[in-house]
């Protein structure tokens, strides 16, 4: 998918993916300012909507087999102002775990033409899992996902998965990683825009109960919070400072300290935009073939950017 020309000039974002070690505790940022960057980001979020609108009833038919033909995205321009840093990673080999990816409400698997494309042109092969929008817990949501990585196992031969998840998509991985064994099964999980310590915008919470559950204080956060020892799953969050949605923004970190988790941070996007832009998918790609520890103590040296 592509992006109307940038609207300001692109700004940095800094982590650190070369032994994903626990970061510590984050602080909290103060609420963005009305600024040029603010205005930016709002306007793509709008222009991605519209695109993601067009591509939704692309993405309604589920995968066949795990995986799914080529996407087309709906039409657009260049990329948008992001920029993420990152350090240089060894590729993996040609036997690296399938990846699933899950998306977040009332959304399907067209939302990740663009990281799709990514990791296809890198040797992986991606399966989607479509789950209902009528889907009213994430509990229930979880033990789907669930399923779905037991057939992926099944049908390729692999033990484990990577996911990466969405918004509440990554709260239904990380409730199936925490609470229903699914560490046993995933490698690394990956989440985008996220609300891990509950999020105090939720549009339609007093309807829809799935929604009220990505508030602070639900019974799903309060369980995420509870300990989760020897937990084999390491963690890679990416957020946005200009996230609208993740509110206060830094409640898209994973912040626990039995969880093996790096936070990325990205600026000059909003939280529609996090699995569509082309460098964040970059940087995503780059995290899944990061080697686990044990696999490969090498790691290159130095940082490059990617705008």
């Amino acid at each position: 998918m592509k992006f109307p020309p940038p609207l300001f000039s692109p700004l940095t974002c800094f982590t650190h993916l070369s032994r994903l070690a626990r970061l510590p505790a984050l602080p909290r940022l103060p609420a963005p300012r009305l600024s040029s960057a603010l205005l930016g980001a709002t306007a793509l979020e709008l222009f991605v909507l519209t695109g993601r609108l067009i591509a939704y009833p692309f993405g309604l038919a589920p995968e066949r087999d795990g995986t799914a033909p080529a996407e087309a995205g709906p039409p657009g321009a260049t990329d948008p102002p992001a920029t993420v840093a990152t350090t240089a990673l060894p590729v993996t080999a040609a036997t690296t775990p399938p990846v699933v990816l899950l998306h977040g409400f009332i959304d399907n698997r067209s939302a990740f033409v663009v990281l799709r494309r990514t990791l296809t042109r890198h040797g992986r092969r991606p399966a989607s899992l479509n789950y209902s929008p009528l889907t009213r817990d994430v509990r229930t949501a979880a033990e789907l996902l669930g399923r779905h990585v037991e057939e992926i196992c099944a049908r390729t031969g692999h033990s484990r998965v990577d996911i990466v998840g969405h918004s509440l998509g990554g709260l239904i991985a990380r409730y199936y990683v925490q609470r229903l064994g699914g560490d046993r099964r995933v490698r690394t999980l990956v989440t985008l825009g996220t609300p891990h310590g509950g999020t105090a915008v939720a549009p339609g919470a007093g309807v829809h109960p799935i929604v009220r559950q990505m508030r602070g204080g639900s019974s799903v956060i309060e369980e995420l919070r509870g300990p989760a020892p020897g937990c084999r799953t390491r963690f890679v969050s990416f957020w946005s400072e200009l996230d609208q949605v993740m509110v206060p923004v830094e409640t898209a970190c994973v912040d626990h300290p039995d969880l093996d988790a790096v936070n990325v941070r990205v600026t000059g996007i909003g939280h529609l935009a996090l699995p569509l832009h082309p460098t964040v998918a970059a940087a995503v790609r780059e995290a899944l073939e990061a080697p686990e520890a044990g696999e490969d103590d090498a790691t290159a040296a130095g940082a490059t950017s990617a705008a």
